[in-house]
């Protein structure tokens, strides 16, 4: 069985297409999630909405917890803790990683910045070992995990090659935390055009949607 751990981020509630002012990554992610387990109904899905319930952020008090061994910890500190406990434990859990979540101002909601801060801790999910030239050391690769980034953007160009890539701070901004962990599989597809409601939205939608399925196929068989 296959773990899917399922992620949105979108501040905006619904689905593109379904809803009046829906989400364009909400509706990719339910794509891609409801054709995995069409294939493959046994598989398991943990959703997490943070875009409607956003992790805690980052205190000093959290700092302090997590540089502190876990062994002389004391109590208030494993509270402070305990959501970040929450989201690592489910990311263990995870086969393949499904975050749907639009470009805010080039880069990602507030709410999956404060997700990946609650999920980067030393210790838990990444070690520093300064004998090594690279002293990061991934801890969770000790399986392949893949990650899918479902994306909707307001304008184009994004992509690799695109003339506005380097503007893009939103795929970085996830692959590169996530590689630290030893996620570096990393596939993405994105919607474009949000801001121009016509031929050049309703393309990008058809086309998302076509690549989403394509994408599901591909993972499924390898």
């Amino acid at each position: 069985m296959t773990t899917l751990l399922h992620i949105d981020a979108s501040a905006r509630p619904g689905l593109s297409g379904t809803h009046a002012h829906g989400s364009h990554s909400r509706r990719l992610g339910h794509r891609f999630v409801t054709t995995w387990r069409a294939a493959r109904p046994q598989d398991e899905v943990i959703y997490r909405d943070i875009g409607a319930t956003p992790p805690g952020h980052v205190t000093g008090e959290w700092i302090a917890s997590g540089y502190t061994p876990p062994a002389e910890r004391e109590p208030w500190m494993h509270a402070v803790l305990a959501e970040s406990d929450a989201l690592i434990a489910e990311l263990r859990r995870a086969d393949v990683l499904v975050i749907g979540v639009p470009m805010y101002n080039f880069g990602m909601p507030a709410p999956l910045k404060s997700w990946i801060d609650n999920i980067v801790r030393i210790g838990a999910t990444f070690d520093f070992d300064r004998s090594r030239e690279n002293p990061y050391v991934p801890l969770l690769a000790e399986r392949h995990r893949r990650t899918v980034l479902l994306s909707s953007c307001g304008s184009s160009g994004y992509g690799p090659g695109g003339f506005q890539a380097q503007m893009d701070l939103l795929t970085p901004g996830i692959a590169s935390p996530l590689a630290l962990l030893g996620l570096t599989e990393v596939h993405s597809v994105a919607i474009e055009h949000a801001e121009d409601p016509g031929d050049l939205l309703d393309r990008s939608i058809a086309e998302a949607l076509d690549r989403v399925d394509a994408l599901v196929g591909e993972l499924q068989a390898s």
